[in-house]
């Protein structure tokens, strides 16, 4: 077990990935990006559970865009698009369906 929030390193212009667990039914990550980083919407071929853990940033999905900061969330089905733009540094947990 560890503190989530111990090490964080921001990366200018890439995402920063920190794989906590990957097994064949899921895998968690934590990702790190820095304020105006920005993931274009696409499709992925697994679904997907955000959770903010620090900063904030806009999440989009089919069903549009969100704004989501510490303790804010959201679920993406399997082959939906998926975007974030950050409005701040952004930290935050990516639990991912095994398919």
């Amino acid at each position: 077990m560890k503190d989530f929030l111990s090490d964080l390193e921001f990366l200018s212009g890439e995402p920063l990935l920190k794989t906590i667990i990957k097994s064949k039914m899921f895998n968690i990550n934590r990702v790190c990006l820095e304020t105006g980083f920005e993931i274009e919407p696409h499709p992925e071929p697994y679904a997907v559970f955000f959770l903010v853990l620090e900063g904030s940033g806009i999440f989009t999905s089919e069903a549009g865009e969100v704004t989501l900061e510490k303790n804010g969330f959201v679920f993406i089905k399997a082959d939906e698009i998926r975007g974030i733009k950050t409005l701040e540094n952004l930290v935050f947990l990516a639990v991912q369906d095994g398919h």
